[in-house]
């Protein structure tokens, strides 16, 4: 798939994301999907747990997680795009920064989710 359409994606997986659609979330990921946040101890393997995890998502995240901007980065052949998020919370209030690598397989799935934090500040967020 192009750059444009796994950014496309993208947009509307943040979008389910933003409604609380985790069904429609989840089809945008591959059967076999990673994801991964450096500084945890184990990454999710295959699209039910990752779906089966979105129903705590709100313990995942900072009371008051509010992303304020989302940019988009693509490699040459689009196969994998980073998202500089731009966040605040109640714990962060001047923001945040954080990256995100997104890989996409032929068919425009997302095959791996790696978000890479301030591991410090995050866990300072809780």
């Amino acid at each position: 798939m192009s750059a444009a359409k796994n950014a496309e994606t993208l947009r509307a997986a943040w979008d389910a994301l933003g409604r609380g659609d985790w069904d429609a979330l989840a089809a945008y990921y591959s059967a076999d999907t990673k994801f991964i946040l450096p500084g945890q101890n184990d990454a999710l393997e295959g699209r039910e747990n990752f779906r089966a995890a979105l129903e705590s998502i709100g313990d995942a995240l900072p009371t008051g997680f509010e992303i304020k901007s989302l940019r988009y980065f693509s490699g040459e052949d689009g196969s994998e795009i980073v998202n500089i998020v731009e966040w605040t919370s109640k714990a962060v209030s001047n923001g945040s920064q954080s990256a995100i690598l997104w890989k996409f397989n032929e068919a425009g799935e997302i095959t791996e989710e790696r978000w890479y934090v301030d591991t410090e500040q995050w866990k300072a967020a809780f």
